[in-house]
């Protein structure tokens, strides 16, 4: 799904044509994209439950948070996209999104039914000020620092804003399962909407991106969790472990292939 053309990625201003522009810091959209975005999406909500489970809540929080910034700062620090780089930040966000969602629910006590709603206004906010700022969504102009900020920062409200949107989900009886045909056919929605011209590129994206949380979560709960809960009782370590093997597979390949890379100009 592209979202090339959609918006304008061109600067306004001398001022902001005086930018120092990188490559940009993320890959192209293809089939690879979405088959890794599911994967670390249900790989961070297993590790997630692992590490909370393993360590306790408030360490494990601590510990991704520690991990989560380390992967940032890693990622800004290089000048273009580094598949191994940028997945490894993916990873991170998913896990430490996550493991914030869940603590607001188990720690502080927030309803799922209010942090759903309450994450959705949060993503709305970071698009609103992104949009203000550059005039832009699209994540082919991801070129100087200010867009990548409001890029990561757009991208952990996804996460958080998916993993309660999946917990509410299997909370109000769909379970994982149902949950899983649930956001598989909700997944389908803006894609079709795109190749009918009912939906811009850039919106249809970031619709798709949100609902890629819920989606990979239920699957990898419901192959992790009890069969008293709905799940296969595979345990959340070999979920996690089996996941993050076809990760590194998936990305090794696409630092060798570079399929996921702008063309030369």
């Amino acid at each position: 799904m592209s979202t090339e053309h959609v918006l304008t990625d061109r600067p306004h201003g001398h001022a902001r044509a005086r930018i120092r522009e990188s490559a940009n810091k993320v890959p192209e959209v293809t089939v690879y994209f979405w088959i890794i975005k599911v994967l670390t999406t249900g790989m961070g909500e297993t590790a997630s439950d692992f590490l909370a489970h393993t360590l306790g809540n408030i360490p494990a929080v601590g510990l991704g948070g520690l991990a989560f910034v380390a992967s940032l700062v890693l990622q800004f620090a290089v000048r273009r996209y580094v598949a191994w780089i940028y997945w490894t930040a993916i990873v991170m966000v998913s896990v430490f999104g996550t493991m914030a969602a869940d603590a607001l629910h188990v720690v502080v006590g927030v309803p799922y039914t209010l942090s759903t709603p309450l994450f959705l206004i949060a993503l709305a906010a970071v698009f609103a000020f992104w949009y203000r700022s550059e005039r832009t969504l699209s994540i082919h102009s991801i070129r100087t620092r200010r867009r990548e900020f409001f890029y990561w920062a757009a991208v952990l409200a996804t996460f958080a804003l998916g993993t309660a949107a999946g917990d509410l989900s299997a909370t109000i009886g769909l379970g994982y399962l149902g949950s899983v045909a649930l956001f598989a056919a909700a997944i389908c929605v803006p894609a079709l909407a795109h190749r009918m011209r009912l939906l811009g590129a850039v919106t249809a994206f970031w619709t798709a991106y949100v609902i890629t949380r819920p989606l990979g979560a239920s699957l990898a709960d419901w192959m992790a969790l009890p069969a008293k809960r709905g799940g296969l009782a595979w345990g959340l370590g070999p979920v996690t472990l089996s996941w993050t093997v076809a990760i590194v597979g998936f990305v090794a390949f696409l630092a060798l292939s570079r399929r996921d890379t702008e063309p030369a100009s």
